[in-house]
């Protein structure tokens, strides 16, 4: 807990009546007002560096019935478990995404769903972190990750695209940045010859299914503990932990 001589003054989010949403959802959107106490780690000097500012949460995924459990949708998953944890609805359209507003303690926070399929995710990511203010540092994307095992979860602070097409999207809608968060879902790699796309667009065995679960949770502490500490050293021992998780001593 950061105590200060003074209140932190209050950070505010609201939507205004032009967005481009349904009616029904503008009817029930309220102005929400935060008191932020600190959402990164100490500056040199030791003292508390206090930042106002809040932070973008991207699953990427597929929307529809259709693409609901697959493997290319683990991001889409984790917002889902986040949204269920902190209590934030997602209710509300904009940039072509399903995004929800509140908080994670005292910290702002918004989550989003790109509707805009995959490839094209950025069309959301980079004109929401526009309107919102939201600096490259706060600006966390969720997706999945061939390279790891299944329910395997690596945190980074930066990094390139790896050839997932749909970060790649993200990076060119950032002004070609790669200097963003990201956190990576393990799905594993296609067994055989099999096809990459069949194998992104398959769903789960029960087995798999279960690992992905129990990931998930641990993604959402992973998110809680970014957001509230930034990267420290808390994070270095969770992707200590998650590379050697399924590794018996």
């Amino acid at each position: 807990m950061l105590h200060a001589a003074s209140p932190a003054p209050g950070f505010c989010l609201s939507f205004p009546r032009n967005l481009d949403c349904p009616r029904e959802s503008t009817k029930a959107l309220v102005r929400v007002r935060f008191s932020v106490r600190c959402s990164v780690p100490e500056s040199k000097n030791g003292a508390t560096k206090v930042e106002y500012t809040p932070w973008l949460v991207v699953g990427l995924g597929n929307p529809g019935s259709k693409y609901h459990g697959t493997r290319h949708n683990v991001g889409f998953e984790v917002i889902d478990n986040i949204s269920k944890a902190e209590g934030i609805r997602m209710n509300t359209i904009q940039s072509k995404a399903l995004i929800g507003i509140g908080s994670i303690g005292d910290v702002p926070i918004l989550l989003a769903k790109p509707q805009t399929y995959m490839n094209f995710s950025g069309e959301s990511v980079g004109p929401l972190a526009a309107y919102y203010q939201v600096p490259l540092r706060h600006i966390l994307v969720v997706y999945d990750e061939m390279s790891l095992p299944n329910g395997v979860l690596r945190l980074q602070p930066k990094g390139g695209h790896g050839y997932h097409n749909g970060l790649k999207n993200v990076m060119g809608h950032l002004d070609g940045s790669h200097g963003f968060p990201r956190l990576s879902i393990g799905i594993g790699n296609p067994p055989g010859s099999m096809d990459v796309k069949a194998f992104l667009l398959q769903k789960f065995s029960s087995l798999e299914r279960k690992q992905i679960d129990s990931s998930l949770e641990q993604g959402v502490e992973a998110v809680r503990t970014l957001v509230l500490n930034g990267f420290n050293n808390h994070v270095y021992r969770f992707n200590l932990g998650q590379k050697y998780k399924y590794h018996k001593v």
